[in-house]
């Protein structure tokens, strides 16, 4: 395939945009051609664009930012999709590596096949568009999404790049990027292009419930900075995980995604939500209060994490740890003494900071407790649920901030179990503050500098130049 060599990052892009359009393009224009019954004589194959850059020498001393330099000497490249939808990310990245080491690029058509299927952001209806008859002609004639193209090898560490003639220059490959576009459409109901840089996560209706009033409200503002609310498209089934988005013109507003219960729902959006690579996402939900000191609607904040969950066994060995983001931290700290009313040194009142442990099994209460017991307290752990570890870990997984601020919604081992007509007023007044002290630390995450954000406990050995 041959390749244009382009100095300017700007122009990069839109040569990008120039390769994917006329590939995406020319496959609609086949299946288009296809369904309506014309005779196709060979089969049609697009490729993705191929972004690259050649380093001669790596930085003597890499600036303080975790991303947008290379730490070694080479090629570098990566598979592109959407560029449209990640224009600005990609700016972003280009510019900061040819600030860093005065590089052009290289852009043209890679070998990577592209699927008929993601070349329609909004998903190919097979059945809707053509008959039964035409389907073994489809399958010879159009290429299909390839799982081989789409692991996660590079985020997960698995490949030792030393010594390489060729390195990725991202975290992931655009058949990969291309799926999960698919899956949170699927999933949250709402497009790809609607969901904002801060994401907030949580289990429980209630808090969507709140955030839309909240959202409207701030769109009615004119000095909000909040341009829209989006919510999921109507239809006859309800999203899995729908997702709520109170949106900026620069994509730095909120998103709020309800993934229910479970660590498995957390990481299949967890899995997804990052190829968006969004700049922070922070867990708010109820977990059970394990110390005989913690009132119900007493706040938690994670500084460590008990992983119980079991579903990234294979991705992050359990033995890693998940460092607490000091970023992170001190917004939800300081969003809590804000909207809580409570000064600095008095947080202790309302809030307990310390080691929260997630479970896979909800029903743990009903085996014999001596067990589980004794690893919570070994752990220091002061709250369980089953989500929140699963998001910190993939979140250093894949190398987003992350952060977990709960609310104590029962004590099952000092008798207060969460069953109906068990809650004080003072819970549920806190649980009416939980949502604003998300939004309000998501606000002061976003009023940091990028670099400061991104933090470089998230880098590994040989990483990727991208964020």
């Amino acid at each position: 395939m041959t390749h244009e060599s382009i100095n300017d990052p700007d122009a990069a892009v839109a040569a990008l945009r120039r390769l994917y359009e006329a590939e995406t393009s020319r496959l609609r224009d086949s299946f288009a051609a296809f369904a309506r019954g014309e005779r196709l004589d060979a089969p049609v194959t697009g490729f993705y664009p191929r972004l690259a850059v050649k380093v001669e020498t790596a930085l003597p001393h890499p600036p303080a930012q975790s991303f947008g330099f290379c730490d070694a000497a080479g090629r570098f490249e990566t598979t592109i999709t959407r560029p449209d939808l990640f224009e600005s990310y990609l700016l972003v990245q280009l510019r900061e590596l040819a600030a860093n080491h005065a590089c052009g690029f290289e852009v043209g058509l890679s070998d990577m096949k592209l699927p008929i299927h993601f070349a329609y952001p909004d998903g190919l209806n097979l059945e809707g568009a053509i008959s039964v008859d035409q389907l073994a002609d489809f399958s010879r004639l159009f290429d299909a999404p390839d799982l081989a193209t789409m692991d996660d090898q590079h985020v997960n560490g698995e490949i030792d790049y030393i010594g390489a003639t060729t390195r990725p220059l991202s975290l992931f490959s655009a058949p990969r990027v291309d799926y999960s576009l698919h899956r949170l459409s699927h999933y949250t109901g709402t497009g790809a292009e609607h969901f904002q840089n801060f994401v907030l996560f949580t289990n429980y209706q209630f808090y969507v419930d709140g955030f839309r009033r909240m959202a409207e409200e701030r769109v009615a503002d004119p000095d909000s900075g909040y341009d829209a609310f989006v919510e999921p498209r109507p239809a006859h089934h309800p999203p899995q995980m729908p997702a709520f988005h109170l949106k900026r013109p620069d994509h730095d507003g909120i998103t709020l995604i309800n993934i229910g219960v479970g660590p498995s729902n957390a990481k299949t959006m967890t899995d997804h939500v990052a190829v968006l690579r969004p700049s922070a996402w922070v867990m708010l939900g109820h977990c059970a209060g394990l110390r005989r000191t913690q009132r119900l609607g007493d706040y938690v904040l994670a500084h460590g994490y008990v992983r119980d969950d079991h579903v990234l066994d294979a991705d992050l060995p359990v033995w890693v740890p998940i460092p607490a983001l000091a970023e992170v931290q001190q917004s939800l700290e300081g969003a809590v003494s804000e909207v809580a009313g409570v000064a600095a040194d008095e947080l202790k009142q309302v809030m307990r900071t310390g080691t929260v442990a997630s479970i896979d099994n909800r029903n743990w209460e009903l085996r014999d407790q001596s067990e589980p017991i004794r690893r919570f307290s070994q752990s220091r752990a002061i709250g369980l649920d089953m989500e929140s570890a699963t998001i910190a870990a993939n979140g250093f997984r894949f190398r987003v901030p992350y952060g977990t601020l709960l609310v104590v919604s029962d004590r099952p081992m000092h008798g207060e179990l969460k069953l109906p007509g068990m809650a004080s007023e003072f819970y549920r007044r806190q649980v009416d503050r939980h949502l604003a002290i998300g939004v309000r630390a998501m606000e002061l995450l976003r009023a940091m500098p990028t670099v400061r954000l991104h933090s470089r406990k998230l880098r590994s050995f040989n990483e990727v130049p991208f964020q």
